[in-house]
This record gives C-alpha cells, structure tokens and sequence, in this order.
C-alpha cells in the first residue's frame, strides 16, 4: 500500500497526469496519477488515506519547491491536472461522506479583473490539503460572494487581483461582504497586494504565494 501511495505522490509531485500525457519526460509511458488512484482504491486502499497520505503530501512537496523557487508556475499547473485527475476517482466519497472535508473556501478573482492563473493556483493548493473550494470564476462582484456567503454560511473567502487597478476593487468588496458577514475571514493576495494593503482594506490575511494560505487554514 505505501509503495502505490508514493506512486501518487510522486505523480502528483512532477505532474503526472496519466498514462497517455508526454510530461514529464523521465516518466514517459508510467501510470499516472489518474491510473494508479484507481489502481488503489481497487486495492482497498481506503479514499481518506489516499487522500491523506498521497494528494495532501504530494501538493506539500509543490508548495514548498514553489515557496523555494524550485519550480515555477508551468510546474505548479501540470501538478495541479494531475491532483484533479486523481481527484476525479475520490469525489464519490466526498459526496458519500467518507472523506470529511476541512472547511468550505469561496474563491474569486475580484470585479474588473480577468486573470485566473493565481487563482486557479491558489484553488489547486488549498483543494489538493483537504479543503472544498467554491470556485466563482473572474470579474466577481461583492455581490456574489455575498450569495454563496449565504448558501455556505460557514465558509472562508479568498480574493485575488493582478493589476493595481483592480486591486483597488478589492477595497470594497472586502468591505461590502464584511457589512453582511463580518466574521468570515477574508484571506487577499496577487502581484500587487501587501500586508500594509490587506491593513488597510480590513483583509484578515495576505500571503504572497498559496502555500501561505494553506498554512493559514490549516491552523
């Protein structure tokens, strides 16, 4: 059983995907993490465990190489399909209720802003350490956040901006969905966003990178 779960987390580590998939190179023609999740679960290996000791310790390994500057963004995605696709094989127990989830985190990239890729960064991270992320896309009014608010009433949120402009949107949503629900945290980060930034809009956390989130969650 370890043998197969560090399989996984190795695939999910170098990215992986499947069989099929070219990248990376020294692992042309192995299973992927596609195949040898559902090779496991055949086994009897339980979901959770998978899940723990395979998808959750594999995504560690990125985000520390990613926070050390070992692997940069094109790294980071190619892990990303690999952990959904084994992701893929565990979402009956997620629905089943085998597999407990951490916490519910509503994701946007804030109004006026297009660029998904730190999002979708962020989205890998967080969902890759346990966590169900509610994924509301780019150009996100406050409003919106609001209603998913009120449908996960316990949910954290995470917002993201690219460009100094849009950043400056962050400043009322922050404060709009605050107005409604003013304890659910609120976590800020992208290229123009610091600490004296997330003071001063009333955030409750900025990190510079998604292994801070994750960290931050996780406590």
């Amino acid at each position: 059983m370890e043998d197969i779960l560090e399989q996984i987390t190795t695939c999910i580590e170098f990215g992986k995907i499947n069989k099929a998939a070219p990248y990376p190179p020294n692992m042309k023609d192995q299973d992927g993490a596609d195949e040898l999740t559902k090779q496991a679960l055949e086994q009897g290996v339980k979901a959770e465990t998978i899940l723990k000791q395979a998808l959750i310790t594999g995504m560690d390994r990125v985000g520390k190489k990613f926070s050390e500057k070992k692997i940069f963004i094109p790294q980071m995605l190619m892990s990303a399909k690999a952990m959904n696709a084994a992701i893929e094989h565990l979402k009956p127990f997620f629905t089943s209720g085998e597999i407990q989830r951490k916490g519910k985190f509503i994701l946007a990239t804030v109004q006026g802003d297009l660029h998904d890729i730190g999002k979708n960064l962020v989205k890998m991270a967080i969902e890759g350490s346990g966590w169900e992320v509610i994924d509301l896309g780019t150009d996100v009014k406050s409003e919106k956040i609001i209603a998913s608010l009120a449908e996960n009433p316990d949910a954290k949120v995470g917002l993201s901006a690219l460009l100094t402009t849009t950043m400056q949107n962050m400043k009322d949503i922050v404060q709009n969905v605050k107005s409604h629900y003013p304890h659910n945290e609120i976590l800020i980060g992208g290229a123009p966003v610091t600490e004296d930034f997330r003071k001063q809009i009333g955030a409750d956390f900025y990190s510079p990178d998604p292994q801070g989130a994750v960290a931050y969650l996780n406590q």
